[in-house]
C-alpha cells in the first residue's frame, strides 16, 4: 500500500497542474493570448510597403528597428518606427495591413502614408 501511494500523489499533482494550464488559456476574453503570462502583450503582426523619393517600392521590416531581443510591437512602437523612417527620409510614404494580437482578441491594422489606423 504505501508504495501505492507515492505514484498515485504524482498523478493526483500532474492533473491538478494540467487542469490548471488548461484553464489559465480560456479565462481571458478573446482569441489569441488569453495565458495569464501573456495577457498584457500586444503583438502587431503586419506587412509594410515604403515608397522611396524616387518612386521604387520595396518592403519595410519594421522588426530590425527593434531593440535586440524585442518583439513586441503595440501600435504605439509601431508609428514611432514609421516616424522616424519618414522623417529621417528614407521612405516618403509607408503603406500597409495586419492584425494586432492582444487580450481583446485580434483587430486588423492599416497603416496609410504613416499613419497607423485601428
Amino acid at each position: 500500500m504505501p508504495e501505492l501511494v507515492l505514484p498515485a500523489c504524482q498523478i493526483a499533482a500532474t492533473l491538478a497542474l494540467t487542469l490548471w494550464m488548461v484553464s489559465a488559456f480560456t479565462t481571458r476574453p478573446g482569441r489569441w493570448l488569453r495565458w495569464k503570462m501573456f495577457c498584457r502583450a500586444t503583438f502587431t503582426i503586419v506587412e509594410l510597403t515604403g515608397t522611396t523619393k524616387d518612386g521604387r517600392t520595396e518592403p519595410v521590416n519594421v522588426y530590425d528597428y527593434l531593440s535586440p531581443g524585442s518583439f513586441i510591437l503595440g501600435p504605439p512602437q509601431l508609428q514611432a518606427i514609421l516616424n522616424h523612417l519618414i522623417s529621417s527620409g528614407c521612405y516618403d510614404r509607408i503603406d500597409g495591413t495586419g492584425c494586432i494580437l492582444s487580450h481583446r482578441g485580434e483587430q486588423t491594422i492599416e497603416v496609410r502614408s504613416g499613419r497607423v489606423v485601428l
